[in-house]
Parts: structure tokens; C-alpha cells; sequence
């Protein structure tokens, strides 16, 4: 995807809605975008995603052990 030549940055591939699903052999969002989301998304703007959420697995094991 790019933006008036320049490549258009997604955190998607950070995201820890962005899951692999088996069914269709590829990694996928869980988030379910509303219409007007889903097209400036797919318009090639800068998306800035309101569910994005920073996948941190040390994050959940500091959370664990109560550190």
C-alpha cells in the first residue's frame, strides 16, 4: 500500500488483534472496522486504528507474576 509514493505505515503486524487463523491460512484482525473505518483503510491513507493494541507477551508475564 502506498501513499503518494511513499509506503503508508499499519501497526497491524504489532497488533494483538492481528491473529493467525487457521481456516483461511493466513493472519487476520479480530477487530470487526465499521464501514467508514473499512475504507480509509482500504483507501491507502494513514490509518490510525482506535483498537490497536500493542501485542506484548513480556507485558502478560510481568502481569503474572505481579511485577
Amino acid at each position: 500500500m502506498t501513499v503518494k509514493g511513499k509506503k503508508a505505515l499499519t501497526n497491524c503486524e504489532t497488533c494483538s488483534h492481528y491473529v493467525y487463523d487457521e481456516d483461511y491460512d493466513q493472519y487476520t484482525c479480530e477487530i470487526d472496522l465499521d464501514e467508514d473505518e473499512m475504507a480509509r483503510f482500504l483507501s491507502g491513507a494513514e490509518f490510525d486504528c482506535s483498537y490497536y493494541q500493542l501485542y506484548d507477551e513480556y507485558g502478560i508475564v510481568r502481569r503474572q507474576n505481579g511485577l
